[in-house]
């Protein structure tokens, strides 16, 4: 015998799955896109930091000014600014800032947001000079 006496619905409950997920599915897809721009942020920013650290590597070494910047493009992201500053004291600075753009096939506009980096780096007493 089939019996729906003890079955835990109540009249008038069917479809509430339904309505349910309705309104829960477009909040996990927003976090979805939240997560994947939040992770598209946090590969430029590591990108900047890598051709500051470069660039600055490569100064420290005496490579020249546009060959450190060279370097610096290579790894930075694209349309990346880089700024080599001149060294004094002894001391050289890199700055490296991109406006990160949110993907394009994302379906809701999202701002972009400006991600730097600066690395900064003693400059080598015999830097270039090989014995």
């Amino acid at each position: 015998m089939n019996s729906r006496a003890g079955c835990g619905r109540a009249a008038g409950e069917g479809g509430t799955v339904t309505a349910e997920a309705a309104v829960v599915l477009p909040i996990v897809a927003a976090f979805a896109l939240t997560l994947v721009w939040m992770l598209t942020v946090g590969i430029a920013k590591v990108e900047t930091v890598d051709a500051a650290r470069d660039a600055a590597r490569a100064i420290a070494r005496g490579d020249d000014p546009d060959q450190a910047l060279a370097i610096a493009a290579r790894t930075a992201p694209p349309n990346a600014d880089i700024d080599i500053g001149e060294p004094a004291g002894g001391v050289v600075t890199v700055t490296v800032s991109v406006q990160a753009e949110p993907p394009g096939w994302l379906l809701v506009p999202l701002p972009a947001v400006t991600v730097g980096s600066q690395a900064t780096t003693l400059v080598e007493g015999d830097a270039g000079d090989s014995p």
